[in-house]
């Protein structure tokens, strides 16, 4: 039978010592402290992931990308003669710009202001939104069913989209033209009024969240060097303008759908 081993006082008295000196050296270090926080071990902090999701990683290379230095537009070659791009447009309109209703609804939800009853709260909220009127990349067409406002990523994507205009204009040969705006926000009241005039008008339109405009693709406006303007028909700008939004689709910065009825591209900013 084995015996059990006594436990030496003498060590015991050794280890404790040990203990309260490592204590008193704590304590002089840190004067604060008491001897319950000595003791106490901390957990660490459970770490806290940020939920994150398709449309929120979205925006944010969209903010990234609009927050970039824009590159200087060549207008002249290397030999000095002036820049001359051709037109190649988009493959075809409908299979470029396909992005529906329900797809551009979803983000206009998440990104925008909630719906809007009518104009008096539409007031209410310009807090939260931007207005938008005529500068030198777009004018806003007299709107009958909507208001000039946007937020801001929205405003800022309508901008970019009449200065990418324009530089592709001037690229290629013609003079510089505005495009026209002609539809924009949205509130409950319009959707209602327009959908007794035009029962293909969507009840859940993205334009509630002032997410989304309308660009007409067949007018554009001429500024002529008397200040006067005109609104021209140019087949070409057309094609320009497309190739414009197919880039900006491409980038991710906005969906957009061709209206064949309404005669503009829907776009959503994203």
């Amino acid at each position: 039978m084995k015996k059990k081993k006594k436990t030496n006082p003498i060590h015991f008295l050794g280890a404790f010592s040990v203990v309260v000196a490592t204590l008193a050296i704590v304590k002089c270090a840190n004067p604060t402290l008491s001897v319950p926080e000595l003791l106490t071990v901390e957990e660490p902090a459970p770490t806290v992931s940020t939920p994150t999701d398709s449309i929120t990683l979205q925006s944010q290379t969209v903010d990234s990308l609009f927050l970039r230095t824009r590159t200087p537009l060549r207008l002249l070659k290397a030999d000095g003669n002036p820049v001359k791009n051709r037109v190649t447009s988009v493959h075809r309109f409908e299979t470029s710009f396909p992005d529906l209703n329900d797809v551009q609804l979803t983000t206009a939800q998440r990104i925008g202001v909630p719906q809007i009853a009518d104009r008096n709260e539409a007031n209410q909220r310009k807090d939260a939104l931007v207005f938008i009127a005529d500068n030198p990349y777009y004018s806003v067409q007299k709107l009958s069913h909507s208001i000039p406002y946007l937020v801001p990523r929205a405003a800022l994507l309508l901008e970019e989209i009449g200065r990418a205009f324009n530089d592709s204009l001037v690229t290629k040969g013609f003079e510089p033209h505005k495009l026209l705006v002609t539809s924009v926000l949205r509130t409950k009241e319009d959707v209602k009024k327009l959908r007794n005039v035009n029962r293909n008008a969507s009840e859940n339109s993205c334009h509630q969240y002032g997410t989304t405009f309308d660009i007409s693709y067949n007018r554009f406006l001429q500024i002529n060097e008397d200040g006067s303007d005109e609104i021209r028909w140019v087949t070409a700008f057309k094609s320009i303008l497309a190739e414009v939004l197919e880039d900006q689709r491409m980038m991710g910065t906005c969906y957009v759908k061709y209206e064949v009825h309404q005669s503009c591209f829907h776009i959503t900013a994203r």
